[in-house]
């Protein structure tokens, strides 16, 4: 496996629906917010409307964005469509051709559900850092995918009284029960011509 190097590579490789089991660490008295959910993410290309939508809100040019991802949640027992109005949309802004570093402009934050700006960066290792400065918090994000189809995220969230939370999830692609069919079917396939 290759680990993407770009925001839109990861954006690419992450796009589908995720199943993601959490665990959160509180450091005071908040209720136990650990459990599963699903992750739905689609690439938003550069020349969709909400890219320019979101870019002039914060004030920059949407000719040097590269385009962006849509992010919805829902709790894993949900069999309805989530609802794309609930969606949080990032905009990529590299700072160079490389496309390693850069900003992401987000219509509302995951911490406090205002429009927010974060920067990010991938190391050697394929590891994404996104740090975000919200209004009261200050939220660290590292993600990198151990194979296609998992990956792992942990983030912090510090306050000015220090370290408010840390959350742990590994996210499976999710794979519904019309693709699973589809592959076993395609495998029993294989199968009976190996044996011809």
């Amino acid at each position: 496996m290759v680990p993407p190097m770009t925001m839109m590579d990861f954006f690419r490789k992450s796009e589908g629906v995720w199943f993601t089991q959490r665990s959160v660490h509180h450091f005071d008295t908040v209720a136990d917010q650990s459990g599963e959910s699903k992750l739905h993410v689609q690439v938003v290309e550069s020349e969709d409307p909400r890219v320019k939508l979101v870019c002039e809100s914060q004030g920059i040019d949407p000719a040097i964005a590269s385009g962006g991802a849509s992010f919805m949640w829902q709790e894993h027992e949900d069999k309805e469509a989530p609802n794309p109005d609930h969606a949080a949309v990032l905009i990529d802004v590299p700072d160079d051709a490389t496309g390693r570093s850069g900003r992401l402009l987000r219509n509302q934050g995951y911490v406090e559900k205002i429009p927010v700006v974060s920067r990010y960066w991938f190391g050697q290792d394929g590891i994404l850092t996104i740090d975000t400065d919200y209004e009261q918090n200050q939220g660290q994000e590292r993600c990198w995918f151990i194979t296609d189809d998992f990956r792992v995220r942990v983030s912090t969230i510090r306050m000015t009284g220090g370290v408010y939370l840390m959350t742990y999830c590994s996210e499976r692609r999710w794979v519904s029960e019309q693709d699973l069919a589809a592959m076993i079917h395609h495998n029993l396939a294989r199968a009976s011509g190996a044996r011809a």
